[in-house]
């Protein structure tokens, strides 16, 4: 994140700085993405999700997220152009944040899916706090004059959330992974019942979670744990045959799917890794 605005200016005058920055757009999409999140889940559990306002907040959450990710992806754009590394059409299909960009139009212009907002969401907590601790703290209160340049203000607030951050991050991370897993099912779920659109979601969906598998360590992590478990129910005598090799062709043939679609098969393994996610 860039810096915030000097300390000798007036406080008017440093916000008025940072409100200019590219920066403050990304953290105002988070925030407008968690504020209609906040709205529609209101709608949710009043089970008033037809309602106009539950429409507007769930469209402009995603709409909110196509800003945040898409501000995201043309920074990360323009420093590979300074640097003469523009790639190609793998290297901006292995990026992340083009990957999340290309999801949420996806989501803002299909049927209503409650539960695709909540990754979005929990990220945005994160960016939110990061934001608030890194860049709008130091710009209402700087760090006494003398301080090193980078220092952080001294503040209570600052301190709650860097412990906030550091401590609840891979819970979240985890949470994320087994909501976008949860996901594929619940699509995968109305594209058997042969609902609008489902088939084609269902497929862009799948080609995205694949790469969140190869990538994210946490989505790895919560497929193993979600695996193990299954494993041992059906390591129960009473389970029958027939179900524990239903499930291990299952296994096989999602196994066999995965090494057949490993991008890192057509590119380079760094390059397969993609650059690191900033959101």
């Amino acid at each position: 994140m860039a810096p915030p605005p000097p300390a000798t200016l007036p406080l008017g005058q440093r916000l008025a700085a940072l409100a200019q920055t590219l920066q403050f757009a990304w953290f105002a999409g988070h925030v407008t993405l968690l504020l209609s999140t906040f709205r529609y889940s209101l709608s949710y559990v009043t089970f008033n999700t037809a309602s106009r306002w539950a429409a507007f907040s769930y469209r402009t959450a995603f709409l909110s997220a196509c800003v945040t990710y898409g501000i995201v992806v043309y920074k990360a754009y323009r420093a590979r152009v300074r640097q003469g590394k523009q790639g190609g059409v793998l290297s901006l299909a292995t990026d992340e944040n083009v990957q999340y960009l290309i999801m949420a139009l996806i989501w803002l212009f299909s049927r209503q899916i409650p539960m695709a907002v909540l990754p979005f969401a929990v990220y945005s907590v994160f960016h939110v706090a990061t934001y608030v601790r890194s860049n709008l703290l130091p710009t209402i209160q700087p760090p006494p004059a003398g301080a090193q340049p980078g220092t952080k203000s001294a503040s209570g607030l600052s301190d709650a959330i860097g412990k906030f951050v550091k401590e609840y991050y891979d819970g979240s991370m985890t949470l994320v992974a087994i909501l976008e897993i949860a996901l594929w099912f619940r699509v995968f779920g109305s594209a058997l019942l042969f609902q609008k659109g489902s088939w084609i979601l269902i497929a862009v969906y799948t080609v995205f979670f694949r790469a969140r598998y190869a990538q994210s360590t946490f989505v790895q992590g919560a497929i193993t744990q979600l695996t193990a478990r299954v494993d041992a129910q059906l390591a129960n005598q009473s389970t029958p045959p027939v179900a524990r090799q239903s499930w291990g062709t299952f296994k096989n043939v999602i196994r066999q799917a995965a090494d057949a679609t490993d991008i890192r098969k057509y590119v380079g393994g760094q390059q397969a890794a993609g650059p690191k996610k900033t959101h």
